[in-house]
């Protein structure tokens, strides 16, 4: 299987390149299936994966707006028995680094765009590895991996989607360079520990009370 970042050629069944840590392994959005990164269409329910975005910006305050079919279905099938249960999870920070003096520049209007495009990537990247916005934070994002969807690996899941934003930033960063002259960049900081799962909503609103220190180092190391 080869990398679709380094052309790596990996031995038959691998989910991560060797080389460069790319993930080898896609879901589909509409049914979560597991694809090959080349595949063009699911083999699962033939939904066309280059027309898997809405032109349509999304709305934050509707997570089922931005949330795949795939993961708000297995939310929605087993919240009742995820809500008040205490779960191991990874938290992600990420928000765009010198922002303030980004939006001075270019204003209200275009840094919207800006953060549009970029949070396209965030929600692609984070929810490819199945992990969950808890909120947005203005010019970022907060996400959760093992809450509400239990994976062993959650932290692993964290790495690879924080590795994989930063990937896909690069060609993003260099458009923003060339069209509005700006340096752009993210911060993401990451920490494991426990979580209380508490309410889930038809609309897929989630609370969570977080336990110690879980949330607060991880946004801590994303402001260092």
């Amino acid at each position: 299987m080869h990398s679709p970042h380094c052309h790596h050629d990996n031995p038959p069944g691998s989910r991560f390149c060797l080389q460069c840590g790319a993930s080898l392994e896609h879901l589909c959005p509409h049914c979560g299936h597991l694809l090959p990164p080349t595949a063009r269409f699911c083999n699962g329910c033939g939904h066309d994966l280059h027309n898997s975005h809405p032109s349509n910006p999304f709305d934050a305050s509707h997570p089922r707006s931005y949330t795949p079919p795939f993961l708000a279905d297995k939310i929605l099938t087993s919240r009742s028995a995820l809500e008040g249960e205490r779960k191991l999870v990874t938290v992600l920070f990420a928000d765009v680094a010198h922002y303030t003096g980004i939006a001075s520049r270019l204003g209200p209007e275009r840094v919207h765009q800006v953060l549009n495009g970029c949070f396209k990537i965030l929600l692609d990247e984070i929810h490819k590895y199945e992990g969950t916005i808890n909120q947005f934070t203005g010019d970022g994002v907060m996400a959760l991996f093992g809450a509400p969807l239990s994976h062993e690996d959650h932290a692993q899941r964290a790495c690879h989607a924080a590795l994989a934003i930063q990937q896909a930033l690069e060609s993003y960063a260099e458009r923003m360079r060339q069209e509005y002259g700006i340096e752009f960049q993210m911060r993401i900081g990451l920490n494991s520990g426990p979580v209380v799962v508490g309410a889930i909503g038809d609309d897929l609103r989630m609370d969570y009370t977080a336990v110690g220190d879980t949330t607060n180092l991880a946004f801590r190391a994303e402001q260092l």
